[in-house]
């Protein structure tokens, strides 16, 4: 009794298909389009119109149907035993291979977030989901903190065995998932055992694709989605980065064995101690009056211990003596404000912003040295609050950027080079190309990371107050956008940098993706040094790493 819903559901899938074949309309059934009557399937293989078991009138009507199928079965197979539960360390976790049109990996570690990593281009994702800390196995690394340092190479065996077992039953699903459903719309063992050879065969293929487009280095730039308060323990610190990573999977091991500490402290973060050779800026730009601003940028300052904080202008809207009141929380940040005017601040603006004494303003291309950096800037070139003025003049922003490289130049010569430029308008921010290692503007609303022609790296910030007020009247929220930069202590160059996107007015998402400058990622990483991770109260807490 079972067996008769089974078969009929069976019947109504193959006459689906079948209907892929069917003769066209005016052409009787079992005729030819002259009038001619069609041969009968018969056992040595004659065709009758519809039977999918003969040859086709379309011969890619019937390939793709049998493509449909082996896709179909292989995706019902990976979905069924396509997964395998394996220990990592003391984490339990749950591997799996997922239908993918960028392929990729993801790391899902409840409750923190995911990190995404474009680790390979195949039409298979490697899923990996932290499940839970096993309380024997991590009790023992609380017992026995020397273990700690041997926790890597443990790590490193579970992923690679784990991944060979799932490669193993991911072979198996696919091709029983296809075989299965290709008997069922078949009914012809041949045909059935056909479809699962393609499977596996397609498999193959995408193996070898995610083989040959392999880039172990994509761990370096990991997109981190969640909890905004753990981003920096995942992420980790730019010189740990550029020095420690080798492999893709020691990096996976580094994360698991980052989070085993991380749910050690009962789920409270350990401290970030700052690497004694990176200093910490926090780019910030165009607020645009937002108060909620003020609460992102502490708590930015903060978690990732920020040296110092650079404001590329735009701060106000129509620069006016009564918004002065708004700019008052940047007394209590916690670090030192470097700021510039932009087209919506006013010279009431920067007066008022002259007398906070951890405010250094900048204008006219003079520089300070303020958080281990030198940095020089210079105001907007124009005033237009209301957008009625002369906006965008691109002339006046230029001669504005002429003005700012020659006093860069100038103080190259006097022997007090600037480390970092800061221009409101990106037009005058071109202008300082070759004089400057990096320099820094807003006015768009949107990012841009380019490095001009002399070598001067520019960095455009989004809106760091959403668009400001002036979000409400967009039909979709405009994100904050903030970024970390990483500057080297004795070079003082950009080792690396964070940016952090916030959803807008009304949405909660929070996403920080981590960057490095061309020439860290032509760095032969396999080469370089990778210490092991220090035992748990030792007397210098190591920074975290992934």
């Amino acid at each position: 009794m079972v067996r008769v819903p089974f078969r009929a559901a069976a019947d109504r899938v193959r006459h689906r298909l079948s209907q892929l074949v069917r003769p066209k309309p005016g052409a009787r059934p079992g005729r030819t389009p002259d009038g001619s009557r069609t041969p009968r399937t018969s056992r040595t293989g004659t065709a009758t119109p519809g039977d999918l078991t003969g040859p086709a009138r379309r011969p890619w009507l019937r390939a793709l149907g049998m493509l449909a199928v082996v896709v179909l079965g292989a995706w019902l197979g990976l979905l069924a035993v396509g997964s395998i539960r394996t220990p990592v360390g003391p984490m339990d976790t749950n591997m799996t291979l997922r239908p993918s049109l960028t392929g990729g990996s993801k790391i899902n570690v409840s409750p923190l977030g995911a990190l995404e990593l474009d680790s390979h281009i195949a039409p298979l994702r490697l899923d990996v989901d932290v499940d839970r800390l096993d309380p024997e196995r991590s009790q023992a690394l609380v017992d026995q903190p020397e273990r700690f340092s041997t926790l890597q190479d443990e790590v490193t065996r579970d992923v690679a065995a784990g991944t060979r077992e799932l490669a193993v039953r991911s072979c198996v699903a696919v091709v029983s998932g296809a075989t299965a459903l290709g008997l069922v719309v078949y009914r012809r063992p041949r045909r059935a055992l056909a479809a699962g050879g393609l499977a596996l065969t397609l498999l193959a293929a995408s193996g070898v694709s995610a083989y040959a487009t392999w880039n172990p280095k994509s761990v370096l730039e990991p997109k981190f989605s969640g909890l905004l308060s753990s981003a920096p323990s995942l992420v980790g610190d730019a010189r740990s980065i550029v020095t420690e990573f080798d492999i893709y999977q020691q990096e996976l091991a580094r994360l698991v064995t980052n989070v085993t500490k991380l749910y050690d402290a009962t789920s409270t973060l350990p401290v970030y101690q700052p690497d004694p050779g990176t200093i910490r800026a926090l780019h910030v730009s165009d607020i645009h009056l937002n108060p909620a601003a003020w609460h992102i940028i502490a708590s930015l300052v903060e978690q990732y211990e920020i040296d110092v904080i650079i404001d590329s202008g735009d701060t106000m809207d129509h620069g006016s003596a009564a918004e002065n009141g708004f700019l008052d929380p940047i007394r209590d940040l916690g670090a030192p404000y470097v700021w510039v005017r932009g087209n919506h601040d006013s010279t009431v603006t920067q007066d008022y912003l002259k007398k906070f004494k951890n405010v250094r303003v900048l204008d006219d291309g003079k520089a300070v040295n303020v958080g281990g950096l030198r940095i020089a800037g210079t105001g907007d070139a124009s005033f237009t609050p209301d957008r009625t003025g002369p906006g965008g003049n691109k002339e006046a922003a230029r001669l504005e950027g002429m003005r700012l490289a020659t006093a860069l130049r100038d103080q190259e010569r006097a022997g007090t080079p600037a480390d970092i430029a800061v221009a409101h308008d990106p037009n005058t921010a071109r202008e300082t190309d070759g004089t400057v290692p990096l320099v820094l503007s807003g006015h768009l609303h949107r990012r841009i990371n380019e490095q001009l022609k002399l070598g001067t790296r520019l960095k455009v910030e989004g809106s760091s107050g959403g668009g400001g007020l002036r979000a409400v009247q967009n039909e979709k929220p405009e994100k904050v956008h903030a970024s970390v930069l990483y500057m080297d202590r004795s070079t003082r160059r950009l080792q690396a940098w964070d940016e952090i996107t916030l959803g807008g007015l009304g949405l909660t998402t929070a996403e920080v993706s981590r960057h490095l400058p061309e020439e860290n990622l032509k760095k032969d990483a396999p080469g370089s040094p990778s210490p092991s991770p220090s035992p748990t109260g030792s007397g210098t807490r190591p920074t975290p790493s992934p």
